[in-house]
């Protein structure tokens, strides 16, 4: 295994703790400039950071068609991380980098969406009058207070939740989520808020899947 570790924004006071491997800082939500020297020479990148950083990652990867030819492992520096429930990481640091060190890959579905991103821990909205699909489904058709898009192992998964005090909440899952609202500002993906208002977005299955480091 040729390996690397790119310790993301805040986790650059991490690396100390690991040891003698090879090692690149980068930014926040690092980018082309930063990731893509990597990706000829290692077949396994280990993300120190945020779920956020973790997605700009895999995006470069997506973007260069290289996910069939690298195993991504996360150590997550944010202790309500998505990412690191939904693959099951330890939530000490030292056995977290241990397993996406060494562990074994296995490939699970990739969320991307329609504007070039990707999904690895969960996107959400509020208060948005609009109709959705799930698949073929009709997900809801008016006003919901709030949704819930995330990767499932066959796809996507969205929850709808409708009422304010008395709150009722339904799951769908498939291969695809189309939204079609009027304007909100209220998208937040990987726990980064979207600067831009909105009036539609899907997000879908991606046809290559992402090989993983998860417990």
């Amino acid at each position: 295994m040729r390996g690397i570790v790119v310790a993301c924004g805040a986790a650059a006071d991490l690396p100390a703790r690991l040891g003698d491997v090879p090692l690149v800082h980068a930014g926040p939500r690092p980018g082309k400039a930063e990731i893509d020297s990597l990706l000829g020479e290692h077949d396994r990148l280990v993300v120190l950071g945020s779920d956020a950083d973790l997605a700009a990652v895999v995006v470069r990867l997506m973007r260069r068609e290289l996910l069939p030819g690298v195993s991504v492992g996360f150590v997550a520096t944010e202790p309500a991380s998505r990412v690191a429930a939904h693959w099951r990481l330890p939530s000490d640091p030292d056995e977290a980098f241990a397993l996406a060190w060494k562990g074994t890959d296995a490939e699970i579905s990739l969320v991307r969406d329609d504007t070039g991103g990707v999904l690895l821990g969960h996107a959400t909205l509020r208060d948005v009058k609009g109709q959705a699909y799930c698949d073929e489904q009709v997900a809801f058709d008016g006003s919901v207070s709030g949704i819930e898009v995330a990767p499932d192992d066959s796809g996507v998964t969205a929850r709808i939740t409708r009422g304010k005090l008395l709150k009722r909440s339904s799951t769908f899952r498939g291969r695809a989520f189309q939204l079609g609202c009027v304007p909100t500002s209220s998208l937040v993906i990987d726990g980064v808020p979207q600067v831009r208002a909105i009036t539609r977005r899907t997000w879908y299955r991606h046809t290559a899947d992402l090989r993983a480091v998860r417990g």
